[in-house]
């Protein structure tokens, strides 16, 4: 990613902890009512605490976005995990669809196409980079 764009997707994602109450809830809330059958891969876990971790992760991964050899590993364990969670390479397109909606709705007119561009481009490298780690960790199992 280039310089601009990690610096819109930093100050971007600073605005919408400022401006939303739980972006996590209304991240989670965009991705059931995008596919409802995601929840079954939550088997009962506590909405409020995953929506929690879900930005807590966010927040660490765009600190490394400048070091992406510190980033990429990290982004393959996480897939390698996920892939044990149950989670198909089919769900990356529906989580980067309520990531987006819900940027949207927590940015409003700051949302601009820049802004868009930045978060598509930066969610192509993570879900990319899991989803191979994923496959990998399936070849090897």
């Amino acid at each position: 990613m280039q310089a601009q764009q990690i610096q819109l997707v930093r100050a971007s994602f600073a605005a919408v902890q400022l401006t939303v109450n739980q972006p996590g809830a209304l991240f989670y809330d965009n991705l059931f009512a995008a596919d409802p059958s995601l929840r079954g891969l939550f088997h009962g876990a506590s909405m409020a605490q995953q929506g929690q971790r879900l930005m807590t992760m966010i927040a660490s991964a765009l600190e490394l976005l400048d070091r992406p050899a510190t980033l990429l590993p990290v982004l393959r364990q996480l897939g390698a995990r996920h892939s044990g969670y149950g989670v198909k390479e089919s769900h990356y397109a529906t989580v980067g669809g309520a990531l987006i909606q819900t940027l949207e709705q927590g940015l409003g007119v700051a949302f601009t196409d820049d802004v868009r561009q930045a978060w598509v481009d930066l969610y192509g490298v993570i879900s990319s980079t899991m989803i191979d780690a994923a496959q990998r960790e399936a070849v090897a199992a």
